[in-house]
């Protein structure tokens, strides 16, 4: 029997408040990323290795790896304040993202040069590009007809509902190509440890600093950058990252 799903699976989070006003001088630009996994690729390695991680450093894998909590050293990772002890783990965390073969979309908006019609806001513009790219690469996948499932975080009933609108608009032809795209949008608690959106909280602040301060090293986006979808001639801007304005 044929199976109706797709190989890949799609996991998605943010970085920035996508409001725009008032905006966090500090921390100016939103960012969606999506990152697009082959599903035996994920289950085999992303899961495995991000579960011996945090055996290895808490001795149990109920730790939700949040970027903000890490940098911060909240919660779990309040045991990580010895220099020593942060850079070995943050060394750990960036090989297994490095080694993980996984695809990122995704759309970082400036919002003080961002000029948007009246019914526009960031989270809209950066939800349809990165699913209009996701459907390019999965049909050079040849799975452009079957089911792929992309999953976010829950965020709040209001902002749930006003995302699931949205989805349903871009997904049944107020795209590009003005097609029907075979996605089907799955709300996750934050706590439900899902490795891939993990991973995906992990990869999406890096973008944003990036833009906002190119010169700055930033060890997290040169791995990154090798891994965003691409064109035939390699190049990854408007399509892998798309930047507004």
């Amino acid at each position: 029997m044929q199976n109706k799903y797709s190989d890949y699976i799609i996991y998605v989070d943010e970085s920035g408040d996508h409001s725009l006003s008032p905006t966090n001088l500090d921390y100016p630009v939103f960012v969606l990323a999506f990152c697009l996994f082959k599903k035996e690729a994920y289950t085999k390695d992303a899961v495995t290795k991000l579960k011996e991680f945090k055996f290895r450093h808490f001795g149990h894998d109920m730790v939700v790896l949040h970027e903000n909590e890490i940098r911060r050293d909240k919660g779990f990772f309040k045991n990580l304040k010895s220099r020593e002890l942060k850079q070995q783990f943050m060394d750990e965390l960036t090989s297994i993202i490095a080694d993980e073969d996984f695809i990122i979309i995704a759309t970082v908006i400036k919002k003080e040069q961002f000029n948007p019609k009246s019914d526009e806001n960031p989270y809209d513009i950066a939800l349809k590009h990165c699913m209009e790219m996701s459907y390019d690469y999965l049909k050079s996948k040849q799975q452009e007809n079957k089911l792929t499932h992309i999953i976010v975080e829950k965020r709040g009933k209001k902002e749930d509902e006003e995302l699931e609108l949205e989805f349903r608009r871009i997904n049944d032809g107020h795209n590009k190509k003005n097609i029907n795209m075979p996605f089907e949008m799955i709300m996750s608690h934050k706590q439900s440890n899902s490795a891939g959106l993990q991973l995906a909280d992990l990869v999406a602040r890096p973008i944003g600093i990036n833009i906002l301060k190119p010169n700055q090293e930033n060890r997290a986006f040169k791995i990154i950058k090798t891994k965003f979808c691409v064109d035939v001639e390699g190049n990854f801007d408007n399509i892998g990252l798309k930047i507004y304005p």
